[in-house]
């Protein structure tokens, strides 16, 4: 009973149902947040809600009994007992909040597709080389925040009057958002060598740290890719190898069949 429950929890048709329920869901959850829409079809859509939620629970308790002790060992099947048990917290009360976090349930869509699975391992996989690079951020982001409060903290103390409106204001010179218009420009009205200092700074930053982190990502991608192609060929050459055992042991069979009829 267990193993052909597995097989149907592991087969493409069931995969396509839950991934049709997970997206029925978000589109629920989505319509939930219009005041005009909840107030002709409210009632449908909670029922809809509920009904949806109860074919998850009913899912991960299949899941559990199928896989037994191993489904708390899986790492993605974790994360599907978590995003599932959070909207069974009632509501209530201090815990009105879960009500907003409902919508994580659309994060089912992660562990259930193979692509976005890979996907995510992948960023996992890069978080070790990111620290690094972090590290080297931030200590480019105090260099550069002690800077900016020594030189124009006196003349524009609302930007840099302080280390922490100084890193504030230079994280939003790096996303170059009004960078220019914004803050360079008055700066250098009062400091005319003040793009000596920015114009480093976003080199230093926007151009050179940022780009290593895209480069540790899509380095830790790929590896992720190979270990995943690797693993899939690994796998077709057993399933060969059992191939070719039966048919020699089927040659073998047919041998000692003719043997028999030749002796008979």
């Amino acid at each position: 009973m267990r193993a052909r429950l597995k097989t149907i929890l592991l087969s493409n048709p069931w995969e396509r149902f839950i991934v049709s329920l997970i997206i029925v869901n978000a589109v629920i959850l989505g319509l939930e947040t219009d005041v005009s829409i909840m107030a002709s079809f409210g009632h449908v859509l909670i029922a809809l809600d509920t009904f949806i939620l109860g074919l998850f629970v009913v899912e991960i308790a299949l899941r559990i009994y199928a896989f037994g002790w191993r489904f708390f060992t899986q790492p993605w099947s974790l994360f599907d007992f978590f995003v599932v048990g959070i909207a069974l917290v009632p509501a209530t009360g201090p815990l009105t909040v879960l009500r907003a976090l409902r919508i994580l349930r659309v994060l089912r869509l992660i562990s259930v597709v193979p692509s976005l699975r890979r996907v995510v391992g992948g960023l996992v996989a890069a978080l070790p080389g990111m620290g690094s690079i972090i590290g080297l951020l931030l200590l480019t982001f105090y260099i550069f925040a002690v800077m900016a409060t020594k030189l124009y903290g006196p003349t524009f103390p609302d930007w840099f009057g302080t280390l922490g409106a100084s890193f504030y204001t230079l994280f939003q010179v790096m996303t170059l958002e009004s960078w220019s218009m914004g803050i360079v420009r008055p700066v250098m009205e009062a400091h005319p060598t003040a793009w000596l200092f920015f114009v480093p700074f976003i080199l230093c930053t926007t151009y050179a740290v940022l780009n290593l982190f895209i480069g540790v990502i899509v380095s830790a991608m790929q590896d992720e890719q190979l270990a995943n192609a690797e693993a899939e060929q690994s796998h077709r050459h057993d399933e060969n190898l059992e191939i070719l055992a039966e048919v020699k042991a089927m040659r073998a069979e047919i041998a000692e069949l003719r043997a028999a009829s030749a002796r008979q």
